[in-house]
């Protein structure tokens, strides 16, 4: 088999990694890719917002099957043209991934099918005087959400009225988010603990896969601004059998039978973003791809061929015998670059990859690495995923910053706790 990768960061790395464990794969393409990829696949300079060039590459080398990482592509299309010329691709066309490419539309999809999730209104970017109207009768704090993909930076939490109606402007009208602002969704704000379901499904059959849970806060204790998510493990404690049954019917069976009713049968990988509240599960958002960095604990978890599961996907008749799960955990510790998430620096040589060999339980994923000579040096704001596998999530969590305790560049920056909130609810069980 002949296999495209759409993509460069630590999530695309995970995919390379599992990929090249297949038997079936011959030859492995990743577009644009890192320095880490490299290490598993032929890198094609084409960036993947490319859609018209990368659909020529796959016509070219006669790829069988492409593999989409980011989001961007999905939204604009790229399942569409590929599926129109005969091309075998793993993601959601279009419209399905309409579910994440609008918030608008996910939360009036939700409302519509009776999903769990928080209320919710939405306002266009010239209806600044409807919005302060309801933000007047409203309880705080609320969360506001620009429509568009935004780079995982487009949610706003604001505790007062004067605080929501200056975010309010700030994503509508001074489009702090650039187009993504064109519209707003206002919601109430869920309190509870927040958990990653991923799904693999053909349209109508789906397996879930272990879940995660990220830690988007930069610093230690949920502390300081939001970034893409400073580290990640799974499974998650929270959710036990019960809990994912009931994530299952209140969730996952009606939002696929859901598109299938609305006549966009969605088809790839599922990412529910929930919050546990004392209510039960609420859906915060949908993902329509792997998440990162959580995609880096999941796949490491998956027991079976990944090519050939992704494979029966995009060939629309899911085999779920590629699905099985490892027993064990993982945990991934993001090493970031100082400053991040505002301004970063970058160019910084890493050093310590000698120090790990492919029998260890350790991989390190590039997120934001470029080669320079023999030096690998920093090109990102999230540098590396560095993943432990193990039996249990406390020996993981300590063979994780270990591992992180022999890479070094400057400035390195870290969270130091990573998985605890696991291991209290691990403790609390036990007593």
């Amino acid at each position: 088999m002949r296999v495209l990768l759409i993509g460069s960061g630590g999530r695309e790395h995970a995919i390379a990694w599992k990929l090249r464990q297949s038997r079936h794969v011959q030859e492995l393409y990743c577009a644009p890719g890192n320095a880490g990829i490299e290490e598993y696949a032929m890198l094609v300079p084409i960036k993947a917002a490319e859609n018209e060039k990368l659909l020529a590459f796959a016509q070219e080398q006669k790829i069988d099957l492409t593999v989409v990482g980011p989001e961007q592509p999905l939204v604009e299309g790229i399942v569409d043209a590929f599926e129109e010329r005969g091309l075998k691709i793993f993601g959601p066309r279009k419209a399905a991934a309409l579910l994440e490419g609008s918030k608008a539309y996910s939360k009036n999809f939700m409302q519509k099918y009776s999903i769990p999730t928080a209320r919710f209104k939405s306002f266009s970017a010239n209806e600044v005087a409807e919005a302060n109207r309801f933000l007047q009768g409203t309880t705080f704090p609320v969360v506001l959400k620009a429509d568009g993909l935004a780079a995982g930076k487009g949610v706003l939490i604001s505790e007062t009225k004067e605080k929501a109606q200056r975010a309010f402007e700030d994503i509508a009208v001074k489009k702090a988010f650039g187009a993504a602002g064109e519209k707003v969704v206002i919601e109430e704000f869920l309190e509870g603990e927040e958990v990653s379901v991923f799904v693999v499904t053909d349209g109508t059959e789906f397996v879930t896969l272990a879940s995660a849970q990220d830690h988007k806060r930069i610093f230690d204790g949920d502390r300081g601004k939001n970034t893409g998510g400073m580290g990640a493990y799974a499974p998650a404690p929270i959710v036990d059998e019960a809990l994912l049954r009931q994530i299952t019917e209140q969730v996952v069976r009606p939002t696929l039978d859901g598109m299938r009713k609305e006549g966009t049968p969605y088809r790839g990988c599922l990412y529910c973003g929930l919050m546990i509240t004392k209510s039960g599960p609420k859906v915060l958002e949908y993902n329509c791809r792997f998440g990162d960095p959580e995609t880096q604990v999941v796949i490491p978890l998956i027991a079976g061929d990944f090519a050939e599961l992704l494979f029966s996907v995009a060939d629309g008749r899911l085999d779920n015998r590629n699905a099985r799960l490892h027993s064990g955990s993982a945990v991934c510790v993001v090493m970031a670059s100082k400053g991040y998430p505002d301004e970063y620096e970058t160019g910084k040589v890493i050093s310590g990859f000698d120090k790990f060999s492919h029998g260890d339980d350790v991989v390190v994923f590039h997120a934001g690495t470029k080669k320079n000579g023999s030096d690998i040096l920093t090109a990102g704001g999230r540098v590396l995923g560095v993943t432990a596998i193990g039996q249990n999530l406390e020996s993981t969590i300590q063979k994780a910053y270990q591992a992180v305790e022999k890479i070094s560049f400057d400035g390195a920056q870290y969270r130091r706790d990573i998985g605890q909130k696991a291991l209290k609810r691990l403790d609390k069980a036990q007593l």
